[in-house]
């Protein structure tokens, strides 16, 4: 019993961001200079394009244990103002998957200062089809149930998200509205909602331009309607080496909202937090990372935590456009 009260809470907490949201999890990736995937505003945000593939996987040791890998390429449209990207992803939970891809324009404004000097709105807009599928085909009960059908459910449904970006010198503001759209999906036999919109906003600023640079960040998420809350805090420092630059950092997530739970007969509540550090390296037009998400509670359904790695290239740009140490748009 006291397993099934585990699982049952981390689906609650967790589950949340990873199974009952459509299109891509918001998880960490974001801060290996991957914020593209998560704001459609950053397409082309610099001179040239960037490439970068994720790869997450969840509790090693659980079977059907949820697994995420993504591929995104953005790039600015020559001399324009004009940036355009593309996003394929693969996002799989226990019984329940989901697939899909999506292409970005995004344009960009300069609003002052000479041409090094970095002073730029941004706004994008992204077109998604997206596939869920359902295999119910090893479901079992002795007693028949007509909620399941025993089949592979598959359907497609298209939707649209928004995002601005601000950015000045070493100073960045991000938004983005995700799943604008009713999805009208019917894979389920219960009644579905069509509102899976998720509101972010981030804030972030980088401090020193010497070989190191400190740059403390902070990245908020709504689902609007179940009203749920999370909020990273996370800290990143860089240092410029021979052969490149070499970061690492640290994120606390922390949920608004609690779930509760009962074991040995008392009842608790207990709200998702995470710890995420992560390291990385450019080397030339290349960038690796790493970033290990454990989470804190007396509650969890493995010791383990979650892996992911990000592997990056960068072209199209022979040199540093900015006089900032602005990642992001360089």
């Amino acid at each position: 019993m006291k397993n099934l009260l585990v699982a049952l809470f981390t689906f609650l907490a967790f589950g949340s961001y990873s199974y009952a949201q459509e299109g891509i999890p918001v998880y960490f990736d974001y801060l290996s200079d991957n914020y593209y995937l998560v704001y459609p505003s950053m397409a082309g945000i610099g001179e040239g394009g960037k490439i970068r593939g994720t790869i997450r996987k969840q509790w090693f040791n659980v079977d059907e244990a949820p697994s995420l890998q993504t591929l995104n390429a953005h790039f600015r449209l020559g001399d324009s103002n004009s940036g355009i990207g593309a996003i394929v992803f693969n996002d799989a939970n226990g019984y329940h998957s989901q697939t899909g891809v999506k292409l970005t324009y995004a344009h960009h404004l300069k609003l002052g200062g000479d041409a090094r000097y970095l002073n730029q709105l941004s706004f994008g807009l992204s077109a998604g089809l997206l596939q869920s599928n359902l295999d119910e085909s090893e479901f079992r009960s002795v007693i028949q149930d007509p909620v399941i059908t025993g089949s592979n459910n598959s359907v497609s449904y298209g939707n649209v998200d928004f995002g601005m970006s601000y950015s000045k010198m070493e100073f960045y503001a991000h938004f983005a509205a995700l799943n604008i759209l009713g999805t009208g999906r019917d894979l389920y036999t219960a009644i579905e909602f069509d509102n899976l919109r998720r509101y972010l906003v981030s804030l972030g600023y980088i401090f020193g331009r010497n070989e190191v640079q400190i740059e403390p960040s902070v990245l908020f998420q709504m689902t609007e309607f179940t009203q749920e809350k999370t909020l990273d805090i996370n800290a990143k420092i860089y240092k410029d080496v021979n052969f490149g630059r070499i970061w690492g950092g640290l994120s606390y997530r922390r949920s608004f909202d609690g779930a509760q739970f009962q074991t040995d007969g008392t009842f608790g509540e207990q709200r998702l937090q995470l710890i995420t550090p992560i390291v990385g390296a450019n080397v030339g037009r290349f960038l690796v990372s790493y970033n290990y998400s454990y989470q804190i509670g007396d509650i969890r359904f493995d010791n383990g935590g979650f892996h992911q790695l990000t592997v990056g290239y960068d072209f199209g740009q022979t040199e540093r456009k900015y006089d900032c140490y602005c990642p992001a748009a360089q």
